[in-house]
């Protein structure tokens, strides 16, 4: 049988001060899961998050 592919992705987004920023305070980068709209939101997603590593609200942006 074939699998149905949703709507919804489930999408991981990533602290974009934490990836290029080598000097940072700890090991890791900052990453949350969600989900989106396949259908309405086309493009990559950004939202300001708090980052445990930068002890700050940061953009976190949508990778793959």
């Amino acid at each position: 049988m074939a699998s149905k592919k949703g709507v919804r992705l489930i999408i991981t987004l990533e602290c974009t001060e934490c990836r290029t920023n080598p000097a940072k305070r700890s090991k890791g980068v900052s990453r949350y899961t969600t989900s989106k709209n396949r259908r309405n939101t086309t493009a990559r997603l950004e939202l300001k998050k708090f980052c445990r590593h930068c002890n700050k609200h940061t953009v976190h942006k949508e990778i793959k």
